[in-house]
């Protein structure tokens, strides 16, 4: 992986690009919260608590933490089918349909903490074929911050983890792309960019980036946030 800064711009060369899909391909933010709160108001549990441990961790982590005393299974079921039956506000981010245009479909995967289920739905609500590569809540064993999701993306696209690019919007899951030995670039959409600092790279949306794919590989160029890597 190689990259080069010029003012704000970068341009960073990889063979393939993992995406987060919760805040990164689509916003289903208000999905998320209404869940979790009503989840929490039945639980017993501080819904503003919830909500901030529960960004970018699968669900069934933050269940068997929250109230480990519960059938963690059983929970899941119950807040997925909360999510499933909310997709009130779903919308695809700005510059994500330009960017998976540029990208080849064998050089692209989705890693996400949310269940197949549930990821498959959310694509498919916000008109996103979804990808031949993709690694869900119920595919891995430990989810984010754990580098397990992403190791496994890279693994099933053929690519040692330092040949991808990761985007992320949360704190867990920049750490998990770090850890995996990728390259992170990091959107503010739901963090500041100060709690991002495990990424490389900070950019506002997906607006800021363009792909170019040659014999060789993929060319990313970057308007940054941050005008060095980290």
């Amino acid at each position: 992986m190689s990259s080069s800064a010029a003012g704000l711009s970068v341009h960073v060369h990889c063979q393939a690009v993992l995406f987060d899909m919760d805040g990164i391909l689509i916003s289903s933010l208000g999905s998320v919260e209404r869940t979790w709160t009503k989840w929490s108001v039945m639980r017993g549990i501080d819904p503003a608590y919830t909500r901030s441990f529960a960004h970018g961790r699968r669900a069934i982590d933050t269940l068997a933490v929250l109230r480990p005393d519960l059938d963690s299974e059983a929970e899941l079921r119950i807040v997925e089918e909360m999510e499933m039956a909310d997709n009130e506000g779903l919308r695809v981010l700005p510059g994500v349909l330009d960017l998976l245009h540029a990208l080849p479909g064998g050089r692209w995967a989705v890693v996400t903490s949310a269940t197949e289920r549930l990821a498959r739905a959310r694509l498919a609500a916000g008109g996103i074929a979804a990808p031949q590569r993709m690694v869900t809540a119920d595919g891995v064993s430990r989810g984010k911050p754990h580098p397990e999701p992403f190791l496994a993306a890279a693994a099933q696209l053929g690519l040692p983890p330092q040949q991808c690019v990761v985007f992320e919007d949360s704190p867990s899951g920049a750490r998990a792309g770090r850890e995996a030995g990728c390259t992170v670039i990091a959107t503010t959409f739901s963090h500041s960019m100060e709690s991002l600092d495990a990424a490389h790279y900070h950019v506002s949306d997906l607006t800021g980036v363009t792909a170019q794919a040659s014999s060789d590989g993929l060319m990313l160029t970057l308007a940054l946030l941050t005008a060095a890597p980290r």
